[in-house]
């Protein structure tokens, strides 16, 4: 019998151990046994999943959180084929993340074969790398390569393909995994400082944009001495949101609406925008500079990409928080108090009205409101895509980054309820809530059965309305009718005893918060049903098409 320690999975896994890889999120097939025994004899944790691209959303999630590569490994084939999804939304959100598949052996892959597609070129066009292991020998390259693309800025997905003789082969004894190390951003360039100075002392409305950058790398505490020194208004991004505490002077909302909302405003006026963190998928620069004649100083660790709208006067490409660090202190002397910000003010009246708000179905605004009452600062919720992403992104209060998480770079349907499982394995000490619409809750729903089993906290709301709410709204918008986007949903509350966890209908609007609140204190898994009311949607249109840019 082979000894394993000297195989080419134990190296794998060796490579993974010294990555700090703590868990790996997927479903084993026969071409990659070796590797999943491997981890089994580890200390890395296997979550057994049900679904390859719930996995891939896990990975995502977990790299969204701890900044470190989140691991999702699959088979060969369709198993590999169904990460895509998580990968590609991963991609897109600037998340770092490794995908590993088998892949058939090398004896076979230049010819028509069982299970074999090229899998290396399916996942270049959606990842930073994607490249296949050539033999034992390159093991320890690849892979240390793989994590280092990965997490290194602009962060994002990378896939390796390891061929089943490969996997099954044996490796060296001299065969090690490389040290693992970090790239570090540089200071910022005093010639870039002093040309953005001289921007910002000429501007007469500056506004700051706080994007996913600066959430990813950090950056709260320097951007929020940066508007105080200035007083400065800062809007977020949806990926941005928490940069800077919602109940901040200075903070002003988020920005990634459909159509114009509160923030807004703030760009109409502005003369100056400076991007901190932007990132241009967060939100289509066009929204906020619509004839390109603001100018724009452009803060982050890689330049900015090209865009019409985009036209960068100056760009500071370094470490953020020292980049606005050296700024505000090069302008300290220009410092003004903050103008009182209307558009804050507006949004806390229209969650303090949606709070009181008793109807049922409940209004948007008091489900958003709830779920804030009903977790902490630091706690997480994900936000699925659907209706109730707009109405979250826009209306809920977030206090720290990477405490209310939303695909935005592709907008996936899917990802949330999955993703809170690894969430709550990344972090432990926090509440951990899944809010998904009925669309996206099916989607995903068997890891229902992967929470109960590994015993993994999770509390998913269900907004409910039986249709494809979002789709609803904007064919409503631009049409006048909608069709084709209603169905039928299970009895939830069976439909979440069948898997062994707590089901809860809300049948009025007290009844959420006291659920709420019961089920983020349960140990287990807990399943809440929520009737919604979007007819909500087209008044909220109607509302903010009448509001005047002079607020």
């Amino acid at each position: 019998m082979r000894n394993e320690s000297s195989s080419a999975a134990e190296l794998i896994v060796r490579c993974l151990e010294r990555e700090g890889v703590e868990v790996v999120f997927g479903i084993p097939g026969e071409e990659n046994i070796r590797l999943t025994n491997a981890l089994d004899r580890s200390a890395i944790r296997y979550v057994l999943t049900r679904h390859e691209q719930a996995a891939s959303f896990m990975a995502e999630m977990y790299g969204r959180v701890t900044g470190r590569a989140g691991v999702v490994s699959a088979t060969l084939g369709p198993g590999a084929i169904n990460l895509q999804l998580g990968v590609a939304d991963a991609m897109t959100n600037s998340t770092p993340l490794v995908a590993i598949s088998a892949q058939v052996g090398k004896d076979r892959n230049y010819k028509e074969s069982h299970q074999f597609v090229d899998l290396v070129s399916m996942f270049a066009p959606i990842t930073k790398w994607s490249g296949s292991v050539p033999g034992a020998d390159a093991i320890p390259e690849v892979f240390r390569r793989a994590f280092k693309t990965a997490e290194t800025e602009r962060p994002g997905a990378v896939y390796v393909a390891v061929p089943e003789d490969v996997d099954a082969g044996p490796a060296g004894e001299e065969l090690k995994p490389l040290p693992r190390n970090v790239v570090h951003a540089e200071a910022p360039a005093p010639n870039q400082i002093e040309r953005a100075v001289a921007v910002l002392r000429e501007a007469k409305n500056p506004i700051v944009l706080a994007g996913h950058g600066a959430a990813r790398n950090g950056a709260s505490a320097e951007l929020t001495k940066f508007a105080e020194t200035l007083g400065l208004p800062v809007a977020t991004t949806f990926h941005g949101k928490g940069v800077i505490a919602d109940d901040h002077p200075n903070a002003i909302g988020t920005i990634g609406f459909m159509r114009r909302d509160y923030a807004n405003f703030g760009f109409e006026s502005a003369d100056v925008i400076i991007a901190v963190g932007y990132e241009l998928q967060e939100f289509d620069p066009k929204r906020i500079n619509p004839d390109g004649d603001k100018s724009i100083i452009h803060v982050h660790r890689f330049p900015a990409e090209v865009d019409a709208h985009y036209s960068v006067d100056v760009g500071i490409i370094a470490d953020i928080g020292a980049s606005l660090d050296a700024l505000g202190s090069a302008l300290a002397d220009g410092a003004r108090p903050p103008a009182p910000s209307t558009t804050a003010t507006m949004l806390r009246e229209e969650l303090a009205r949606g709070e009181q708000d008793d109807r049922f179905p409940l209004a948007p605004q008091r489900v958003v409101a709830d779920t804030r009452a009903a977790l902490g600062r630091e706690d997480v919720v994900l936000v699925d895509t659907g209706a109730l992403k707009m109405w979250m992104a826009r209306l809920y209060p977030t206090y720290a980054p990477n405490t209310c998480l939303i695909s935005n770079g592709l907008s996936t349907m899917g990802f949330a309820l999955p993703g809170a499982l690894a969430v709550h394995l990344a972090q432990p000490e926090r509440k951990v809530l899944a809010a998904v619409g009925d669309g996206s809750f099916l989607m995903h729903s068997q890891e229902i059965e992967t929470a109960v089993r590994e015993d993994i906290p999770l509390t998913v709301l269900v907004w409910e309305d039986n249709g494809y709410g979002l789709i609803e709204w904007k064919m409503d918008m631009e049409t006048g009718e909608h069709s084709n986007v209603a169905f039928t949903n299970p009895d939830i509350v069976t439909y979440a005893a069948s898997f062994g966890a707590t089901g809860h209908r809300i049948g009025s609007a007290e009844e959420l918060l006291p659920t709420l609140r019961s089920a983020l204190d349960e140990p287990g898994v807990s399943i809440i049903a929520c009737p919604v009311d979007y007819r909500e949607n087209l008044r909220l249109i109607e509302r903010l098409g009448h509001l005047d840019a002079t607020l």
